[in-house]
């Protein structure tokens, strides 16, 4: 169980750590979960949790003793906040269920690191370390499928899905991140209780989802889900993965980051009814939802007028889609048109509607004709204004 030590890391220098751990005493106190993992993999991480002995009300009357903020963010459930040096901590007491229904789960404190091990969802995410001298504390062989790069549930997989539905998803999550293959044994359990995804709110679902999308291995493992069925019950609009699998390689050849709701417009028919109906069930945000239904769009006409029109983000995101080039775009910004109303005006308009439609008119030749220098939208609304004119004349 012992011998493995954490190389060195940034996040193990911290100072604001150090107070933290220092005021919970030694012995008490060891770093937990993703920041173990990713450093074992030598992955950067940002969050830095803990776990300890202590009952939450000692944890925050012993940071208070020490000056550090502690905020009772999930009290209920153990856990304390706690604010050392602008940097902040999540410390939660040890932990054993009482009561799961697949959603929420009743807990009791208890005092064996063991027991609180034993409620973790995966081995890989159930490795401790000792924050002062690295020692890394592994109750379930997590080191070893760490090396094997193999997602396994602790204890019967089945018994860990009915606690918690939301870990089928974090299953194909995890791999998608860390794994070679599927365990097997896990494989089967998340597609016998595909449906009970379905008790889940939307929410819950969202969050998994668009975090799996932008793993490295996105591609290969959603279209394992497919192949299992496990979409279906709660999103049966993905119906591919061939789309994503491009996507990703052509974000990869253009330097692009994945980004979530670029993949999941990837894998949803290109209809923005659709686009729309899940944005809605998902309860995406307004800005996602925008987003979602105009990647849905065509990338027609000139890239640069797509961008101008759309902006950046979601032009990139079509051309993307598409397959189009982005090479017009690089170290490309969109313009402003260096005209107003009162400019039009003084070129012999009346200010009210004409002035509105003329400037529209001048800022559609001025972007059909490349964002040409002011010279020349001068000459381009010298001559709209003219025409305008002259139809009011006829009139």
């Amino acid at each position: 169980m012992g011998g493995v030590m954490l190389p060195p890391a940034a996040w193990r220098d911290r100072a604001g750590l150090a107070r933290v751990v220092e005021a919970l005493g030694p012995g008490t106190t060891r770093i937990v979960g993703g920041a173990v993992r990713d450093t074992l993999l030598g992955i950067d991480t940002a969050d830095v949790d803990l776990a300890t002995t202590h009952a939450p009300e000692v944890v925050v009357d012993l940071l208070e003793a020490a000056r550090i903020k502690a905020v009772p963010t999930g009290i209920k459930h153990g856990t304390i906040t706690a604010v050392a040096n602008d940097e902040v901590y999540e410390v939660t007491t040890l932990r054993r269920d009482l009561d799961t229904d697949g959603r929420h789960a009743t807990v009791a404190f208890t005092d064996d690191w063991r027991e609180d091990a034993a409620r973790r969802d995966f081995t890989i995410n159930a490795l401790y370390a000792d924050p002062i001298s690295g020692e890394v504390i592994d109750y379930f062989d997590g080191i070893a499928d760490l090396e094997a790069r193999r997602v396994r549930f602790i204890g019967d997989p089945l018994t860990r899905i009915a606690e918690d539905h939301l870990r089928i998803l974090r299953f194909f999550r995890f791999l998608a991140r860390f794994g070679d293959s599927p365990d097997p044994e896990g494989l089967k359990a998340c597609t016998e209780r595909a449906n009970d995804l379905m008790a889940l709110s939307r929410e819950r679902i969202a969050n998994e989802l668009l975090r799996l999308l932008v793993a490295p291995r996105a591609p290969e493992v959603v279209a394992l889900m497919l192949d299992r069925g496990i979409f279906a019950p709660v999103l049966p609009e993905i119906a591919g993965a061939s789309r994503l699998a491009a996507l990703a390689n052509r974000e990869e050849a253009a330097g692009i980051e994945p980004d979530p709701i670029r993949r999941l417009a990837a894998i949803l028919p290109s209809d923005p009814t659709v686009a729309a109906d899940v944005a809605a069930r998902l309860k995406l945000s307004k800005l996602q939802r925008r987003r979602l239904e105009s990647a849905m769009g065509p990338p027609d006409g000139d890239p640069r007028a797509l961008a101008y029109r759309l902006g950046m983000e979601l032009a990139i995101d079509r051309l993307l889609l598409a397959g189009d080039s982005l090479h017009q775009l690089t170290n490309w910004t969109p313009p402003a048109l260096s005209l107003s109303g009162g400019q039009l005006v003084a070129k012999g308009l009346t200010a009210g509607p004409d002035v509105a439609r003329t400037l529209r008119r001048v800022e559609d030749r001025w972007v059909a004709e490349g964002f040409p220098d002011m010279g020349r939208v001068d000459a381009i609304a010298d001559d709209e204004v003219a025409q305008v004119l002259a139809d009011i004349r006829k009139s």
